[in-house]
């Protein structure tokens, strides 16, 4: 019996290859120009911009740039939170929500780092008044006593949307990052005070504030606890 061209020796359909790589190839092609749809889509910021972080890179710890990877849960468009972040999205040209937890971490690595250091330049930029007074009287305090802080963040494991709410012009998103760090407090002769140089899982809820419509874009710390 004659072989046919589109078959090997072993009766193998080379054909049925030939057409499943070629509709691979369309399938990898079309995904990578559509992309992944999450239902709050907008167009694309500018390369490097974060929209409602003015736009900030990763911060610089222990000399070297920390890339920005977490694991990032965005709510269901359909859901209750999903929708509370639609009337966001729909008041505020510059929010998206993915976008949005990118910059919420960059932000979590800048102020976490920014307060161990002393830096009030940085924190009077990215927090509310309310919570800046809290950060710079525990800075004096610490700076009084002589005792410096070191804080290395060395995961973020993950930041998720916890609850989102638009209450006229005033909207307000709180994350949830877990996260390894190293935290303690050092006295003048470099011993520790308090914390431990053992890594340390922690859990923070910060709740991200933004004035929608206003010419400042920056979304700021409002408040912070210990989830």
């Amino acid at each position: 019996m004659q072989t046919s061209v589109f078959q090997n020796g072993s009766g193998f359909e080379i054909g049925l290859v030939l057409f499943g790589a070629i509709a691979l190839f369309l399938v990898l092609r079309l995904r990578s120009v559509l992309g992944k749809r999450v239902g709050f889509e907008k167009p694309p910021a500018a390369p490097g911009q974060m929209p409602g972080f003015g736009g900030q890179a990763g911060p610089i710890i222990n000399g070297q740039a920390t890339p920005v990877k977490a694991g990032r849960a965005v709510p269901d468009p359909k859901s209750a939170l999903g929708e509370r972040l639609m009337r966001i999205v729909n008041a505020d040209a510059n929010f998206d929500p993915p976008k949005f937890l990118e910059g919420a971490e960059t932000a979590f690595r800048t102020i976490v780092t920014a307060f161990a250091a002393g830096d009030r330049a940085t924190l009077k930029n990215l927090l509310n008044e309310n919570v800046y007074q809290t950060f710079e009287s525990a800075i004096s305090s610490r700076e009084a006593a002589g005792e410096r802080h070191r804080t290395e963040i060395k995961s973020i494991l993950s930041a998720v949307i916890e609850d989102a709410e638009l209450l006229g012009n005033q909207a307000a998103v709180i994350v949830r990052f877990t996260s390894d760090q190293v935290n303690l407090s050092l006295d003048t002769a470099g011993n520790p005070v308090v914390g431990t140089e053992a890594v340390t899982e922690l859990v923070d809820l910060w709740t991200f504030e933004h004035v929608v419509g206003s010419k400042d874009t920056i979304w700021r710390l409002g408040a912070a606890r210990s989830g």
